[in-house]
């Protein structure tokens, strides 16, 4: 995605996701929307492929008991 969310692309997307907002209500979500979009996409650029995870999940296998 380039650029900035409109007021007419919030609203379709709000339309998609089955909300009926008003275009007070959308102009008030706006700035915050395009903000979020701002950040997610300066943390994408921190994150490489050959960065390392901080953690990761590694789940035991356990024998299932029957019960008694």
């Amino acid at each position: 995605m380039a650029g900035e969310l409109t007021l007419e692309d919030l609203s379709k997307m709000a339309a998609r996701a089955g909300l009926k907002l008003a275009e007070d209500e959308l102009q008030k979500l706006l700035p915050g929307v395009n903000r979020a979009l701002r950040q997610a996409a300066e943390l994408r650029q921190l994150v490489t492929d050959c960065t390392e995870p901080a953690s990761a999940f590694s789940a035991l296998k356990v024998d299932k008991v029957s019960p008694p």
